[in-house]
C-alpha cells in the first residue's frame, strides 16, 4: 500500500522547501518507486513550479511520479469561493495515479502565502491530507519569533490543531529557528503523544541570504554593465551614504553595496578594495537613480571582479526592496542545495524519521541512489581528505559543495593568494577558518616540509635521497599530499584534475606502498547502468598484467566492489568462454582464475569467460550451464588495459552509463586519481569514495 507524508506550512515563510527537499532525499534512498506531488502548483502549468522541477531534476524522478493537480490561482479562486470539491477531486484522480506506481509519495502542501488565508489554508491542507491517507509532516518557521517559549507554544499548538483536525501527525520540525536558541529548542521541546522529538533546523544564511542571481530575478534589475558572474551569495546589504574612507571601514566579504550612480568615490573604493588582497570584496555592487559612471570609472567597472547592477530607482526605494527579497530553494543553483541537504543530515536523524514508516527496501540500484549512497557512507564516519590542486576552479567548487553538503573534512593545497583570488573571480564561497575546511600553503610551510621531507629521506634512504632533494619534492603538491596521508595528518588523498595519472601515483607507490599480501596497485571504474552498478578492472593503471597480477586485480576488485554495496560475482573475461579455446592469452586468465580460487576456494568467479555469457542468462545457459556467476556477474576483470580502457568507455558512451572513477585499490592508505577533463561532480564522488576507502584502511 502506498504510504503519503504531507508536509503542510504551519506558519508564513517556513522554509518548507527545505524540509520537502530533506524528507525526499531520506524516502528516495529507502524505496524505489518514489513520488512528489503539490496538489497546488506555481504557473500555469506543473512544468513552470520551479519546486517540483527541483525535485524532478534533484532526485531524476519520471513526469509520473513528479506532477502536481491545480494552479495556484486556481486554488486561491477556490478558497475565495468556498467551494472545495474541484480541487479536493483534482488532487485526489493524480494522487491516486501517482499511488498506482509509488510506494511512498511526498506531498508538498500550499505555501501560505497570504496571512489573510492562514486559517483556509490549514484546513485546505489538513482535508488533503485526510481524504489521501497522508500522515502530515507539520513545519513551523520559528524566524519571527523572539522568545524559544513562543516556539515551544507553537509546537503544542500545532499538535493541538492537527488532533482536532483529525490528522495522523508523522513529525513536527522547527525550521528556521534562530541558531543560539535551536538546542534550547530542541531539548525543552515536548515528545508528541508516540513519544517522538520535534526536530529543529537552524536558519541557515547561505539559504535564506539571496544569491545576486535571485536578487536580478526577483527586482528586474539591469546586468549589462559587466560580464561577472551572478551566482554569489549577498551575505549582508551595505547602503554607502558615508565617504569612501568611512564606508571601507564598513564593508565586509560578501555585502551588496547600493550606492547611488555618480556617488564614483564610493564606486572607485569599492572596485580597489575589491583587487587588493587583504581588504574586502562585495557579492556586488547595485548603481541607483539610473545612473551610469562613465570615462575611465565606468571602464574599470566593467572590468570589475564582481557583477555591477543598475536601477532607476532611488536609493532608499531599492534598499527597502533588496532587504525584502529572500533566497530560495527552488530553482537554485547546487550550492544551496548542497547547504539545505548539509543542513537536513545534520539537524535530523534520517533513520529515526524514515523508521516511523514501514518502507519497502529497495531493490534497484540507479546512478543517483549509488551516488547518494557514497555521500551518506562517507558521512557516517567522517574522514579529512586532502585535494593538492587549490588553484584549479574545479577543485574549488567541489570543495564548496562538499563543505556544504558537510559529509567529510577537507583539507586544500595551495598559495593563499592565489586560491582566495581564484575563488572571488569564479564566485565561489570558502571560508577556510570554518570547522572542517584548511587551507596549507605547502610552499612555504616550511615546518610541514621540514618534517615530510625527513620522512621522505628516511623512507627513501635505500634509493640515496638527500635531504636538498626531499625538500625539493615537497614542492610539487602530490608529494606533499602524499606524505599527508602517509604521515596521517589526513586520511586520503585525491588528486589529478591537472596533472597526469603518473604524477598522482608515483608518490604512493614511492613510500605508501601496497597493502601486505597484494603484489600490485590497480583501479576499477564503478559503471553505473539505468538499474544496477557493474565493476570494471583494471582500465587505468596496469597495461599488461601477467597471471598473478590478473589474480591480484581479481581479489581486489572483489574486495572494492564488496565495501560500496556490490555483491561480487567475478567474471575473468577473454575472448574464449570456458574450455572453448585456447592460446597464450586464454591460458593466462583460466590460469589467474585457478589462483583466484586456490587462495578462497568459496569465492565466486568465472574464468575465462566472454562478456556476453558473463552478462546475459540465456547465453550463459548455453555456454556454462550450472555456473553461478554466468549471466550475473557484477566484476570484470580485463585481460589486458588496452581491452579494459576500451570496453568502459564504449558502454560510457554507448549505453549512457555513468563512469565512476579510476577507484585504485591495494595502497595502504588511500590514493585517487582525477581525470584531467573530470567534471565537479567527478571530483565530489571522488572525494566521497576516498573517504569511504580511508574507514576501512
Amino acid at each position: 500500500m502506498t504510504q503519503g507524508i504531507y508536509i503542510s506550512a504551519m506558519t508564513p515563510l517556513s522554509g518548507k522547501t527545505l524540509v520537502a527537499l530533506g524528507l525526499t532525499d531520506t524516502m528516495f534512498k529507502r524505496t524505489d518507486a518514489l513520488g512528489f506531488f503539490r496538489p497546488v502548483f506555481d504557473g500555469t502549468s506543473p512544468e513552470e513550479d520551479s519546486v517540483l522541477q527541483l525535485m524532478k531534476r534533484t532526485f531524476d524522478l519520471p513526469d509520473s511520479r513528479c506532477r502536481g493537480a491545480v494552479s495556484l490561482e486556481r486554488c486561491r479562486e477556490i478558497l475565495a469561493s468556498g467551494e472545495h470539491d474541484d480541487l479536493d477531486s483534482a488532487a485526489m484522480a493524480v494522487y491516486s495515479e501517482m499511488a498506482l506506481e509509488c510506494d511512498v509519495i511526498v506531498v508538498d502542501g500550499t505555501d501560505l502565502l497570504a496571512h489573510n488565508a492562514v486559517t483556509a489554508e490549514f484546513d485546505l491542507n489538513a482535508r488533503l491530507a485526510n481524504n489521501m491517507g497522508c500522515s502530515v509532516a507539520a513545519v513551523i518557521g520559528a524566524h519571527e519569533s523572539g522568545r524559544v517559549k513562543d516556539v515551544l507554544n507553537a509546537i503544542d499548538v500545532t499538535r493541538t490543531e492537527l488532533r482536532q483536525a483529525g490528522c495522523d501527525i508523522y513529525a513536527v520540525i522547527v525550521n528556521r529557528a534562530d541558531p543560539e536558541q535551536a538546542e534550547q529548542i530542541r531539548r525543552e521541546a515536548k515528545p508528541g503523544n508516540h513519544n517522538l522529538p520535534a526536530y529543529v533546523i537552524p536558519e541557515i544564511p547561505a539559504i535564506s541570504n539571496p544569491t545576486v542571481a535571485e536578487l536580478v530575478d526577483a527586482q528586474g534589475y539591469g546586468t549589462d554593465f559587466n560580464s561577472a558572474s551572478l551566482d554569489r551569495d549577498i551575505k549582508a546589504v551595505k547602503v554607502a551614504a558615508m565617504t569612501a574612507g568611512n564606508f571601507l571601514d564598513q564593508m565586509a566579504d560578501g555585502d551588496l553595496v547600493i550606492t547611488p550612480g555618480d556617488r564614483t568615490d564610493v564606486v572607485s573604493a569599492t572596485l580597489a578594495s575589491s583587487l587588493a588582497p587583504t581588504l574586502p570584496v562585495p557579492a556586488g555592487m547595485l548603481l541607483t537613480g539610473g545612473f551610469r559612471p562613465a570615462g575611465a570609472v565606468g571602464s574599470l567597472l566593467g572590468a570589475a571582479p564582481f557583477p555591477v547592477l543598475t536601477t532607476e530607482r532611488d536609493t532608499f526605494t531599492t534598499a527597502q526592496a533588496v532587504a525584502g527579497t529572500r533566497g530560495t530553494l527552488a530553482g537554485a543553483h547546487s550550492r544551496k542545495i548542497a547547504a539545505a541537504r548539509g543542513a537536513w543530515a545534520e539537524h535530523v536523524d534520517s533513520d529515526e524519521l524514515s523508521g516511523r514508516l514501514t518502507l519497502p527496501r529497495p531493490v534497484r540500484r540507479t546512478p543517483l541512489r549509488f551516488l547518494h549512497e557514497l555521500v551518506e557512507s562517507a558521512r557516517a564516519d567522517r574522514k579529512r581528505i586532502v585535494l593538492p590542486e587549490g588553484d584549479d576552479p574545479r577543485i574549488l567548487r567541489a570543495a564548496e559543495l562538499i563543505h556544504r553538503r558537510n559529509f567529510c573534512d577537507l583539507t586544500v593545497l595551495g598559495d593563499p593568494e592565489t586560491v582566495r583570488s581564484l575563488a572571488q573571480s569564479e564566485g565561489i564561497e570558502l571560508d577556510f577558518d570554518a570547522d572542517g575546511l584548511d587551507l596549507v600553503d605547502f610552499q612555504h610551510d616550511d615546518a610541514l616540509r621540514e618534517k615530510y621531507a625527513d620522512e621522505y629521506v628516511r623512507l627513501r634512504s635505500h634509493k640515496g635521497v638527500s635531504k636538498g632533494q626531499a625538500l625539493e619534492r615537497m614542492m610539487d603538491g602530490s608529494y606533499f599530499g602524499t606524505m599527508m596521508v602517509q604521515m596521517g595528518d589526513v586520511d586520503g588523498m585525491v588528486s589529478g584534475a591537472a596533472h597526469t595519472t603518473a604524477n598522482t601515483i608515483r608518490p604512493a607507490l614511492e613510500f605508501v606502498k601496497t597493502r601486505e599480501g597484494v603484489n600490485i596497485v590497480s583501479s576499477v571504474f564503478f559503471m553505473l547502468l539505468a538499474d544496477r552498478v557493474l565493476v570494471y578492472g583494471d582500465c587505468a593503471v596496469n597495461p599488461n598484467p601477467d597471471e598473478q597480477q590478473l589474480a591480484d586485480i581479481a581479489l581486489a576488485s572483489a574486495q572494492t566492489a564488496r565495501e560500496f554495496g556490490v555483491d561480487p560475482r567475478v567474471a575473468m573475461l577473454s575472448y574464449s568462454t570456458g574450455g572453448s579455446g585456447s592460446g597464450e592469452d586464454v591460458e593466462r586468465v583460466r590460469a589467474a582464475t585457478d589462483l583466484v580460487r586456490a587462495a578462497d576456494p568459496d569465492f565466486e568467479v568465472e574464468g575465462p569467460i566472454q562478456y556476453d555469457a558473463a552478462v546475459d542468462a540465456s547465453i550463459a545457459r548455453s555456454k556454462l550451464p550450472g555456473s553461478h556467476v554466468a549471466g550475473q556477474a557484477t566484476v570484470f576483470v580485463f585481460p589486458d588495459l588496452n581491452t579494459g580502457n576500451n570496453t568502459y568507455k564504449a558502454v560510457q558512451q554507448s549505453a549512457g552509463a555513468v563512469a565512476v572513477g579510476p577507484v585504485l585499490q591495494g595502497l595502504r592508505k588511500p590514493v585517487n586519481d582525477l581525470s584531467r577533463g573530470c567534471t565537479v561532480d567527478d571530483i565530489v564522488n571522488t572525494v566521497a569514495i576516498t573517504a569511504i576507502q580511508a574507514q576501512t584502511l
